[in-house]
């Protein structure tokens, strides 16, 4: 069956592109894709130039882990770990020397505004607290890309605006991002590109003023029941 189908689609650097669709669309597995996480069986992505067909793994684990931060809906911390300990992860596997991963990892849990919970452990963290411990440990590793599978869809209502807050941040630094969202709002103030997926075809795709003037009629019946 595929999941995929003619999808044609360009992110410059620093866009910010807002992926939206029903379940089923083919959003994960655009994101997966894109992530090097899933290999498509026909047609070409290019990153930076380099046609990801002809890599080898090695090559594609150090674009994964180097290149490309992935945010999913659920955390994935190690709750034996605290904060500081779970951003320092990744950075252990990359051979980062102790004391230079310390300060990267405090540096990003400063940056996503949990100063005051760099010793606390899963479970004495909020859902929005340990999304961001998950976005601090993706940026520890300096990645030019971060990709967002729906990163507020586990979330209570009352947490989803601290997560959006540290993206728009991101947003306003000229980070690169692909995000998968059903926050319509959000997106119409912050994305360069909507992409609207259904079917797994990209229905329609254009600026921001999509949300508002929608042309397709599958996309318009979207909008009328997550606005």
């Amino acid at each position: 069956v595929p999941v995929l189908k003619d999808i044609s689609l360009s992110v410059d650097e620093g866009e910010y592109v807002a992926i939206m669709g029903p379940s089923g669309s083919g959003k994960t597995t655009l994101m997966n894709i894109i992530g090097c996480l899933d290999t498509p069986t026909s047609g070409e992505y290019i990153l930076h130039g380099r046609m990801i067909r002809d890599l080898d793994e090695n090559q594609l684990a150090h674009i994964r882990s180097k290149e490309i931060g992935f945010i999913f809906q659920q955390f994935q911390l190690l709750p034996r770990l605290d904060a500081l300990k779970n951003v320092e992860l990744p950075l252990i596997y990359a051979g980062v020397p102790p004391r230079e991963r310390t300060r990267r990892a405090e540096e990003m849990l400063v940056r996503v505004g949990l100063k005051d919970r760099m010793h606390h452990y899963q479970n004495q963290l909020s859902g929005g607290q340990q999304q961001r411990v998950a976005i601090a440990r993706a940026l520890a590793m300096k990645p030019e890309i971060m990709l967002f599978d729906e990163p507020t869809s586990a979330l209570d209502p009352e947490l989803v605006g601290e997560v959006l807050n540290v993206m728009l941040d991101l947003a306003k630094e000229g980070m690169t991002m692909v995000v998968v969202t059903h926050e319509i709002g959000f997106a119409r103030e912050v994305a360069d590109q909507i992409v609207f997926m259904d079917g797994g075809v990209v229905v329609e795709q254009g600026g921001p003023e999509i949300i508002d003037h929608p042309k397709e009629s599958r996309f318009k019946d979207f909008l009328q029941h997550v606005l």
